[in-house]
């Protein structure tokens, strides 16, 4: 870990690099620098450090005068005598605020809070885990309300902005508040699809497929659909490759 110390004064800077041998022994101080204008100078010329500790009060100004200057990228510890400058501080880097007279413990702290930070500053962004496919739908009949397994429908379709339903054991039909678009993100993938902006079939209530005009197909399901049921032109090729299971 290569660190750069921001600091003028000389006892303050002999006290940190005390504390950081302690609590870091294969840290590596690369500079110790006092000034706005040496710490311009270093950031533009030298390869950016791991981390650095940095003093607000500088002999030639603030050291927030530094970020107007220079794009730091660079995490930085603050070590200061004053607390009016917290806020400002979190906006330019800083993973923590030191108060002087620094402290061995808040030091220690602080280097365990940089370490977490270089963790999730190299770590792959963990993506979320897929979630369950829908298992059960709750339909409304009349005034009552009753759950139909997912496995038992046969296909989803739309009429009139409304969404229905139609099960393979009974054949019968309840309407859904919920969008196609909605079910279709929510179903498993390797049973249902969807043909055209008006249906999603399931793939056992599939009874018979013939070709239809533009490289179309026309399916027959069971229970019979009261519409014609056409695979749509620009789903017909990843119709066929979802009935093989590709």
């Amino acid at each position: 870990m290569k660190i750069v110390l921001i600091e003028d004064e000389a006892p303050a800077l002999r006290r940190l690099e005390k504390i950081i041998a302690e609590h870091a022994p294969d840290a590596e101080i690369v500079q110790r620098l006092d000034s706005v204008e040496a710490t311009v100078q270093y950031l533009q010329q030298q390869p950016a450090p791991d981390l650095m500790f940095m003093d607000i009060h500088l002999a030639d100004g603030s050291a927030f005068d530094v970020f107007e200057q220079v794009e730091v990228s660079v995490p930085i510890i603050f070590t200061t005598a004053f607390d009016a400058y917290t806020l400002r501080a979190f906006k330019v880097n800083a993973i923590d605020y030191l108060m002087k007279p620094i402290k061995s413990e808040e030091v220690k702290a602080a280097l365990e809070k940089f370490q977490q930070w270089q963790i999730r500053a190299v770590a792959p962004p963990v993506k979320a885990a897929p979630s369950e496919p829908l298992r059960r739908i709750l339909v409304r009949l009349g005034q009552s309300m009753r759950l139909v397994e997912v496995q038992d429908v046969a296909y989803f379709y739309t009429r009139d902005k409304l969404t229905f339903l139609v099960t393979r054991s009974t054949g019968k039909r309840y309407p859904l508040d919920m969008p196609l678009d909605r079910l279709e993100e929510s179903l498993d993938a390797s049973l249902f699809f969807r043909i055209n902006r008006q249906f999603i079939v399931q793939i056992h209530a599939i009874k018979e497929m013939h070709p239809h005009s533009k490289s179309r197909l026309k399916i027959d399901l069971d229970p019979p659909a009261d519409v014609e049921t056409v695979v749509s032109t620009e789903r017909a090729a990843d119709f066929r490759q979802w009935l093989v299971g590709g």
